[in-house]
């Protein structure tokens, strides 16, 4: 049979219920003749917690050392489950990524992966035996404990997924796959049973929280299957059901269906606009003005810069809103005296809503039919940014969920 990697999230290793509970599950599918490895996250609010512990006792805690107590979540979560499944007659043994061993580089609290070394787990394989690695970390090459941030459980599965050249990596999830838009947005929103990885890609960078965006990044660069299928399901439904639930994103010559004009409405909250007033028109002034922007770490999204009068130009970009005063105080200490800029003005109250598919590619009017519906409910567009499979627009934030609901309609995704 196959080689199947499993990720479990915080809300599927939540209790010692759910955990056992997954064990029912890995063990079913191992019953079945497959080779299973096992990604758990740490139990739900349990990161969180340890990295409150640190923060009261320093303001700024070295990230070295947050690395070293935060990995101890999932090192418990891959404990547990290896005794609930040794509990039904298993074998099974857990590893921390330094132990596989995961390299990282350095970038502590942010890693990212380099290499896996996939020996000891193919021999445990071989042996029969179920293996459970953490999620989230990894080792660098001066033998430091290294996190991938937020969400890096989803990387790791898909990164051992790659390395260990599986079948397919299925992501566990608290949610039953990926819907053309948020269901507590729009309640007639539809479970996609394929997304192509660059419409995932966009999705998941546009505001879909259903799956880490490097873990995308990384199914898409080694081809590697990802199924998001619900973890809260009966344990021991049928496998095959299980098999083909929830949502297998894949790319787009592997799908077997004709692909939608559009796949979905992605929307962010999170998003602020900055505009430089009375630019000088000449040639460097972007970098000028994004430079301390991107020295500062603060991410820049859409930019527009505005048709030259008289030399002078006006030059609007957003920022994650949580950047949004850190990213006006750069401007106005370091960028607009340099630059000569008449004045420097903000927004913090807008979202981002986004048209998603690659359908888009061989269809004309997306944008016309996107612009059209908006302007009959009334809202005005204030940026717009494009690629080859996704149109976004900026628009004021009270009519960001009206927006959504109105081009989910518009464009048909709704429930058949």
């Amino acid at each position: 049979m196959a080689l199947i990697v499993h990720k479990y999230g915080g809300t599927s290793m939540g209790s010692t219920e759910r955990i056992k509970n997954v064990a029912k599950r890995v063990a079913k599918w191992h019953d079945a003749g497959h080779q299973i490895v096992v990604v758990p996250s740490a139990m739900s609010g349990e990161t969180n917690r340890i990295i409150g512990l640190a923060k009261e006792i320093s303001a700024q805690p070295d990230p070295r050392e947050l690395d070293m107590i935060a990995s101890t979540g999932e090192q418990v979560s891959v404990g547990l489950l290896a005794i609930a499944l040794q509990a039904i007659g298993k074998q099974a043994v857990s590893y921390a990524g330094w132990q596989v061993a995961i390299k990282t580089d350095s970038a502590h609290t942010k890693a990212r992966i380099a290499s896996i070394d996939e020996a000891k787990v193919k021999a445990d394989l071989d042996a029969g035996k179920i293996v459970i690695i953490t999620g989230f970390q990894g080792v660098d090459e001066l033998g430091n404990i290294t996190t991938l941030g937020r969400g890096g459980s989803d990387t790791s599965a898909v990164a051992v997924a790659a390395a260990l050249k599986a079948q397919e990596c299925l992501i566990y999830t608290d949610v039953d796959g990926v819907y053309t838009t948020d269901p507590r947005v729009v309640s007639d929103a539809r479970r996609l049973n394929t997304v192509t990885f660059e419409e995932m890609l966009e999705m998941a960078s546009l505001g879909s929280k259903v799956l880490q965006i490097r873990s995308v990044e990384f199914a898409g660069n080694y081809r590697m299957p990802t199924r998001v299928l619900s973890s809260l399901t009966d344990p021991l439904i049928p496998l095959e059901e299980e098999a083909n639930s929830g949502t297998l994103i894949s790319f787009e010559e592997d799908t077997h269906m004709e692909q939608a004009t559009i796949t979905g409405i992605a929307f962010n909250r999170d998003e602020a606009k900055i505009t430089v007033l009375g630019v000088p028109d000449r040639p460097g002034i972007a970098y000028q003005i994004l430079g301390p922007v991107a020295d500062a770490n603060i991410e820049v999204d859409m930019i527009i810069q505005n048709q030259s009068v008289e030399g002078k130009t006006d030059f609007t970009f957003t920022v994650p809103r949580g950047e949004y005063t850190k990213a006006m105080d750069v401007l106005e200490n370091s960028v607009k005296a340099h630059i000569g800029a008449g004045s420097i003005v903000g927004d913090s109250k807008v979202s981002k809503v986004s048209v998603v598919g690659v359908g888009m590619r061989s269809h004309v009017g997306i944008a016309s039919q996107m612009f059209r519906t908006l302007s009959e409910e009334g809202i005005n567009i204030q940026m717009i940014s494009t690629s080859e499979i996704k149109i976004s627009v900026l628009i004021d934030e009270k009519y960001m969920e009206l927006a959504v609901r109105a081009l989910h309609k518009a464009f048909g995704l709704e429930s058949a």
